[in-house]
């Protein structure tokens, strides 16, 4: 195979990549779903878009390198670096028109190839998504509601939350946001950030009953310090340009994480985890808690993480009780991602309902988690 014919096979495989991410954005994202379909097609033929994702060509799956060329191709738009572009994106004012679309993008990718390629190499997909934080609320009013029926307790426990992948910590303070639902606000109803959860169902959990969160860390391998400018677009540009109720709900998110500051540990998870759950707190349930993280994870990491929780799920106690609550995508439900909840000691082990990758809508439907 000679140099120019194996390049057009990576590329191939890369624009199968980028055409895989293009149909996840089908029905939610015209905009990135045209300029990813056209950027595929430019990789095939050798286009600016190959030198580009120079580099990026044998990336796996789980990287998503479709999601992060169109990150940074958005950020050059929240920068005024792409004003011929920026017409189209609605997050700074633009309209799509997709059958022009590609022949304003090519300009700006041309003119800032190199940058773009340090971007798409050097970051993440990093989609702090605080919608995420309606199904976790719901979600945590159930693990300390359980958790203190299996102790014999009237009041529910206080909770400590632990965010392995917890990206820039906006879903860190769930307390703090306000959750519309019917006639009223659960959580606080005064928060910079309120939801509509979009609920179609309810949380097996007594909603009257406030969450008390009394402590919460987080922990990432790139984690985003969204105190800074860099961090706030870094975020932005992973939110797709024309969903603007998801960039509205980004801009209240971090006008709230100002006011309420969550440092993230820059670290792996198992090594991060074992040093949090190795200190134990008294009548405080401990909740281990990732969503949309699994993916980017290695089989290593995961069997140490998965070892981790054991070691501490056995040494759990009725007034030291500990709960693992994920928010991850599930094959064998058309790829809906599931809520689900175990408790030590108590041994339950939950499905609790699934919704959209963004955490709103969610279906609650509690099943056994097998």
């Amino acid at each position: 195979m000679t140099r120019d014919s194996a390049a057009t096979s990576v590329n191939t495989v890369l624009a199968e990549l980028f055409a895989a991410a293009a149909h996840g954005c089908r029905d939610r994202s015209p905009l990135t779903q045209r300029l990813l379909t056209d950027a595929a097609a430019d990789l095939v033929q050798g286009g600016v878009v190959a030198r580009i994702m120079a580099g990026s060509e044998r990336d796996r799956e789980g990287t998503v390198p479709g999601l992060r060329f169109a990150g940074a191709v958005h950020r050059l738009v929240l920068e005024g670096l792409a004003p011929g572009l920026a017409k189209h994106y609605p997050s700074v004012g633009g309209q799509p028109h997709l059958p022009t679309l590609w022949e304003d993008a090519l300009p700006a990718l041309k003119e800032h190839a190199d940058l773009l390629r340090h971007r798409v190499t050097a970051t993440v997909v990093q989609t702090n998504e605080p919608g995420r934080s309606a199904p976790l609320y719901g979600g945590l009013l159930v693990a300390a509601q359980e958790a203190a029926k299996a102790a014999g307790r009237h009041v529910p426990f206080c909770v400590r939350l632990l965010e392995v992948g917890a990206s820039g910590g906006l879903n860190l303070r769930p307390h703090h946001v306000g959750y519309r639902l019917d006639d009223r606000v659960l959580g606080d109803p005064d928060s910079l950030l309120v939801l509509d959860p979009e609920w179609t169902g309810r949380p097996p959990a007594d909603l009257d009953h406030r969450l008390r969160v009394v402590g919460r860390a987080g922990c990432d391998l790139h984690p985003v310090d969204v105190s800074t400018e860099d961090g706030r677009l870094h975020l932005s540009s992973f939110v797709w340009a024309d969903q603007l109720d998801r960039w509205n709900r980004l801009r209240d998110a971090l006008d709230l994480a100002a006011t309420d500051p969550v440092k993230v540990d820059r670290s792996a998870g198992p090594e991060w985890l074992a040093k949090q759950l190795a200190r134990v707190e008294r009548d405080v349930l401990t909740v281990v808690w990732h969503s949309v993280v699994w993916q980017y994870v290695s089989p290593a990491d995961r069997a140490m993480g998965r070892a981790v929780l054991a070691d501490a799920a056995a040494k759990a106690t009725p007034t030291t009780p500990l709960a693992l609550l994920v928010y991850e995508p599930r094959r064998e439900i058309d790829y809906k991602f599931a809520l689900m909840l175990k408790l030590w000691p108590a041994g339950i082990s939950l499905s609790l309902g699934v919704g959209e990758g963004h955490g709103i809508p969610f279906t609650w439907n509690v099943t056994p988690w097998e």
